[in-house]
């Protein structure tokens, strides 16, 4: 019994653990704190949470913790089940770590990539026209942002429409 108990004690302090740096890593990818420690519960947890599970579980509000659940369903992280005979919404996360990563660059690209690219070609556009080597210099730099930001989301585009089994194996010929 009381190795089963140390056993117990361990894991929580494990995942307790996971969940806190999740949400220090979704921080630093644009995602606040919340919403990754809920994501990151999600992806531990052996079944679906309620609403009230995710708040006791993390200490946090309800308004808090159904703004990022729906901001996670949303994103198509999360998805809501229902329970047969219950009243209260359920939630799970993609466990499947590829699609995973793919939900989370394609949900990048729009809403970062995306926005930046259309920055740069409003800048690059007031700016083709005007003379002079300072103007020169401003474009050519933008240019190359432009260009490389192009090249990025031809690449999380590609990455993130392929099959795991294709993609693994070719990216780690890279990586060697």
């Amino acid at each position: 019994m009381k190795n089963e108990n140390q056993a117990i004690t361990a894991l929580r302090e494990a995942r307790d653990e996971f969940v806190s740096q999740w949400g220090v890593i979704g921080s630093a990818w644009g995602v606040n704190r919340t919403m990754a420690q809920i994501h990151a519960l999600l992806i531990t947890a052996p079944s679906a949470l309620s609403t009230d599970e995710v708040m006791a579980e993390l200490k946090i509000s309800r308004g808090n913790a159904h703004r990022n659940l729906r901001d996670l369903v949303s994103w198509g992280l999360v998805r809501s089940v229902v329970r047969k005979g219950e009243r209260k919404e359920f939630f799970e996360a993609e466990k499947n770590v590829w699609k995973m990563f793919c939900i989370i660059i394609r949900e990048r690209r729009r809403r970062a990539l995306r926005p930046a690219q259309a920055v740069l070609k409003e800048c690059l556009s007031r700016t083709n026209n005007l003379r002079g080597t300072e103007a020169a210099a401003f474009n050519k730099q933008l240019k190359a942002l432009s260009d490389f930001l192009e090249l990025a989301d031809g690449v999380i585009t590609k990455l993130s429409q392929s099959e795991q089994s294709k993609m693994v194996p070719w990216a780690l010929k890279f990586l060697k």
